[in-house]
């Protein structure tokens, strides 16, 4: 009984966060006109309330263990908490970065006559997100995720006035309705297949089906998890539905530093969430590590073509979702999600850095030009960071014999390491260089490998593995990775011999209009909701 009594303690505790910041709903609009700054200061405060109760819901999380309750509402619909280590890791990275965003627009918007506005947008926003991290069931986590949307579609037409931005929302929102359509689709397809919604059932008849080896309704299973990949492909803005992302850039500062470093980042969440769901389909888990694969080196290139600022971070999410997608396609949940929170706190700072990075840049030393890649210098990179990284993949017991998917990450990191030690060895040809290439490279990759087996302990599901990367076909998928990832290496050593062949010349005009994707989707947003001229009401005498 005080066991029971703790646990519906500690779930009120955990769902005090996003009721506070859900509450600004409640707030009349002729307060927030009159009380602008105001609001946005209580707004601040709330955040940060908010961010305490999640370090609390940490604590707590440590003391009486994983949490699960629910409460029943009508029939089969429940409202309840999942509290667990995933829980925990998001929960208090999005109540962070939501106290930092809350606090900068306070300055930010200063004077603005919709600040009040925009803040109460930008709480209900953050509760929303919040409430999709601690949802216990899909029906909740359906509902938080459009909400998230909505919410968010009023902060990028916060500038009526602007075009750009009013076409980029709108082509966001139809987006995001097509991604509302896949949860409705797992929602049926999970009640019909398991008779339940709830999270800690469909997780735990997943782990069974796994121990047994053989599924209950293969095709079902099959259809809930290609749905899955697709919403977390149009959440995440993953090609080719990733024109929205770079295109939101005319929103408030605050805005893009809370869309790039929380909201899209609820794609890989869903799917780190359901592992155990989605390798019991090795196609669907293959498909998203095909599709992310791509984005992350479409957009990437993309990406080096623009000057700038926020137009290049955007593109770099875009490429960074990418590469978190072929981390959960490969199995490797413990790495997406290390990769989720270290891609969050980078790009939040980047966001809310980005006015100061032209005065940077101006006083920062500017290399020389690097020579070409010469092939024994490469080939001693190469060489290095392959043994730095069999070194202490072989120090922190990871078997890549066995464990396909960190095969491919494993060589993708050694592969970025091998181009940095060319580019420090480029500039520094000498020994000392070359000994602080190698202590530098090996404290990388120590570096890499530790946090990756913490974040495995975290998260506890390593069992899950894709299992389709041993039959010959996941072998092809593989080697196509690789081969890719090698291809972009060898396209940045070379570089600088290649810059003036009339084919790079034209592959640059094309990347730098994004290969025209964006202006097709924009084409075809603007024939199906076109958008007017703004005009502002005239002034009253």
């Amino acid at each position: 009984m005080e066991n029971e009594l703790s646990q519906i303690l500690v779930g009120w505790l955990v769902a005090a966060g996003p009721l506070a910041l859900l509450s600004f709903a409640l707030v009349p609009a002729s307060w927030l006109d009159r009380q602008p700054l105001q609001t946005s200061r209580v707004g601040a405060m709330i955040s940060l309330a908010v961010f305490a109760v999640a370090l609390a819901t940490a604590v707590a999380r440590v003391r009486f263990g994983a949490l699960d309750v629910s409460f029943a509402l009508a029939g089969p619909f429940r409202l309840g908490v999942h509290l667990d280590n995933l829980s925990v890791i998001v929960l208090v990275l999005v109540a962070f970065l939501l106290a930092v965003v809350t606090r900068f627009s306070v300055n930010y918007l200063a004077g603005d006559p919709a600040q009040g506005r925009f803040t109460r947008w930008l709480c209900l926003t953050g509760g929303s997100v919040l409430t999709l991290v601690i949802s216990g069931n899909m029906i909740q986590f359906a509902l938080a995720w459009s909400a998230t949307s909505f919410c968010l579609h009023q902060l990028l037409v916060f500038y009526p006035e602007r075009t750009g931005a009013i076409l980029a929302a709108r082509k966001k929102f139809i987006i995001s309705r097509m991604g509302d359509a896949c949860m409705l689709g797992v929602i049926v397809l999970m009640f019909q297949t398991f008779h339940t919604w709830e999270f800690s059932e469909v997780l735990r008849a997943a782990r069974q089906m796994h121990e047994s080896g053989a599924g209950l309704h293969p095709v079902a299973i099959n259809a809930i998890c290609f749905l899955l990949v697709a919403g977390a492909m149009l959440k995440s803005a993953q090609f080719p539905f990733h024109s929205w992302l770079p295109d939101t850039m005319e929103t408030p500062t605050p805005v893009s530093a809370l869309m790039h470093a929380g909201i899209i980042n609820a794609g890989g969440f869903l799917i780190i969430r359901l592992s155990p769901l989605m390798t019991l389909s090795p196609l669907a888990m293959s498909t998203l590590a095909l599709f992310g694969a791509f984005t992350a080196l479409f957009a990437s290139l993309v990406m080096l073509t623009h000057a700038s600022v926020k137009r290049s971070l955007a593109f770099s999410t875009v490429a960074q979702m990418g590469f978190m997608m072929l981390e959960c396609g490969l199995g490797a949940f413990g790495l997406a999600l290390l990769h989720l929170v270290a891609h969050s706190l980078y790009k939040a700072h980047a966001f809310l850095s980005s006015g100061s990075i032209v005065n940077l840049a101006k006083s920062a030393w500017v290399p020389t030009a690097r020579p070409n890649a010469h092939p024994l210098s490469l080939a001693a990179a190469f060489a290095a960071a392959i043994a730095l990284a069999l070194g202490c993949a072989g120090l922190f017991g990871v078997d890549y014999l066995h464990e396909r998917g960190a095969l491919v990450l494993g060589c993708t990191f050694a592969m970025a390491l091998a181009y940095a030690l060319w580019n420090l060895w480029s500039q520094s040809p000498d020994l000392k260089g070359a000994w602080f290439g190698a202590l530098s490279g090996g404290g990388l990759a120590v570096a890499y490998f530790a946090l990756e087996r913490i974040f495995v302990g975290l998260l506890g599901e390593r069992a899950w593995a894709n299992e389709h990367l041993n039959s010959w076909p996941g072998l092809l998928l593989i080697s196509a990775l690789l081969g890719l990832f090698l291809f972009v290496l060898v396209i940045q050593t070379e570089l600088p011999n290649w810059a003036n062949r009339p084919w790079l010349q034209a592959v640059y005009v094309h990347a730098r209009n994004g290969f025209y994707f964006t202006t097709l989707a924009n084409r075809t947003v603007a024939a199906l909701w076109p958008v007017k001229p703004f005009r502002s009401e005239p002034d009253k005498p």
